[in-house]
């Protein structure tokens, strides 16, 4: 054992958790709280808390979910934005980290690289790659009773960028807003952003504020909903309540508006659609054709992208912004060539083309020595994977802010490993049934989930092997429900 280890690591560890954005956190915080004898370590391998919300540096990033969710139950949102700034949720984060005792358990700059089970010690050994001031990195191991990885779903080192015909003969720069440049200046220059999700729908009205002009290419729609940037509920409920209870009950609003809107958007869709679009119209304008916000696909096949106040379909009536449905046939020295014909120039191109998924952080795992591949597992409670002992894995919701599910997460991990302690376990392992049949992970039509349909795991057709994307069903489930279940086997 190196220096490092004797000095920062108690052997073995109760838990190691892997990433220290608002997941990590809010798991460290569940066992401070709720298991305040277990020893736990959080490995980051960045050099700053909040993950996404450290990572994203590009102009406008935001939440496309209320905060009201994507806070924790115990700690209250006080910010006046429901729909908050990038920033603001990283101070929230770090917020947590501190009040926690979280921030105290960090090793920054730990990159896991694998992750190693052994059934006769009950151990995981984990490998991680350590980088010090000077850039040099050597290797780290740790020992933990229980892994719970909270790296979330997607690549830091590469977002999915295709390849774009004669791109190099493009005499301005092209950006890709996971490694937005610091001192890019796009002061009185011509924006052309590819894209048409969250991430192009945050970008274009917040660079209309210096760009000469802003241009969505999008090569089909998607869902823009208009959300108020104020809760105006919850500010007055903050007037009259103490803060506590005025976020819980804001967050149950949220909570149970939400579960209804997608309830009707999943029964009624073509009556959901012609809402949404009708809402659309009413904020573009009559000039503004509807064809650029009227998917093909029904609503929440993919994720609903909300403007706070409007401030895209702003920009578009006070012709600051402008949508182009159409695909790209080459780019030229000057811009864009599209297929219609059309040649859309600019001098900075934003290639807002999506994530690129991966599997755990990219992390290779093995189970008494015989490698793991996720896409042949299966989900068991959304939560663990079949034959992988003593794993969490944190995995949000689609419909829903992410918090909502990660904090049921970090709840059952307690749970189990009170349980584990009470009973004298050392193991536990949801063990796949053969009659179980399978069905994708993620029932979502986004390019970034079906790009990466081999990675994820499966899902069952039957409990506990389903993956609800639902908060009141998992909350019975993953709260409530017995911890020995039959699937879920322990040694």
């Amino acid at each position: 054992m190196n220096r490092t280890q004797e000095q920062f690591q108690p052997s073995p560890l109760d838990v190691l958790i892997i990433g220290a954005g608002l997941s990590g956190i809010g798991a460290a915080h569940a066992l401070t709280d709720q298991c305040p004898d277990k020893r736990y370590l959080i490995l980051e391998r960045r050099q700053a808390i909040g993950g996404t919300w450290d990572l994203f540096r590009y102009p406008g990033i935001r939440s496309d979910s209320d905060m009201y969710t994507l806070s924790y139950s115990y700690k209250p949102w006080t910010g006046r934005k429901a729909i908050a700034d990038g920033p603001d949720i990283k101070r929230y984060i770090e917020e947590l980290a501190e009040e926690s005792g979280a921030i105290h358990n960090i090793r920054f700059q730990r990159r896991v690289v694998s992750a190693s089970w052994s059934s006769e010690d009950a151990l995981w050994t984990v490998t991680a790659m350590a980088t010090d001031d000077a850039g040099h990195e050597h290797e780290e191991q740790y020992q933990a009773r229980f892994l719970s990885s909270c790296s979330g779903y997607y690549s830091y080192d590469e977002g999915h960028r295709p390849s774009f015909p004669e791109e190099e003969s493009f005499e301005g720069q092209i950006v890709h807003p996971q490694f937005w440049p610091e001192d890019l200046d796009y002061s009185g220059k011509r924006v052309v952003v590819i894209g048409s999700g969250a991430t192009a729908v945050t970008l274009v009205p917040a660079m209309t504020e210096k760009a000469a002009h802003v241009t969505m290419l999008q090569r089909s729609p998607s869902y823009v909903v208009s959300r108020p940037q104020t809760d105006g509920i919850a500010q007055s409920l903050q007037t009259v309540l103490p803060l506590p209870l005025a976020h819980r009950a804001t967050r149950w609003k949220n909570v149970l508006l939400g579960s209804f809107f997608y309830g009707i958007a999943r029964k009624k869709p073509e009556m959901f659609k012609q809402r949404l679009i009708h809402m659309a119209q009413t904020q573009a304008g009559s000039d503004v054709d509807m064809k650029h916000f009227t998917p093909s696909y029904k609503p929440w096949d993919q994720r609903l992208c909300a403007v706070p106040d409007g401030d895209l379909f702003h920009d578009l009536r006070a012709r600051r912004a402008s949508v182009v449905t159409d695909t790209i046939e080459r780019f030229t020295p000057r811009g864009i060539l599209l297929s219609s014909g059309e040649e859309l120039e600019a001098d900075i191109i934003v290639t807002a083309t999506g994530l690129k998924l991966n599997a755990l952080g990219d992390v290779t795992l093995t189970v008494d020595g015989e490698p793991i591949v996720f896409g042949d597992c299966m989900s068991y409670k959304g939560m663990m994977l079949s034959d992988i002992p003593n794993m969490i894995v944190t995995f949000g919701y689609t419909n829903a802010s992410w918090t909502l599910k990660a904090e049921l997460t970090s709840g059952y991990t307690c749970r189990l490993l009170r349980y584990m302690d009470r009973k004298g376990y050392r193991m536990a392992v949801p063990r796949r049934e053969p009659a179980v049949g399978e069905k994708p992970f993620l029932d979502f039509t986004s390019g970034y989930v079906l790009r990466a349909a081999d990675l994820l795991p499966k899902q069952g057709d039957r409990a506990p092997w389903q993956v609800h994307q639902n908060y009141l069903k998992d909350k019975l489930t993953i709260q409530y429900s017995r911890i020995d279940d039959g699937v879920l086997q322990f040694r």
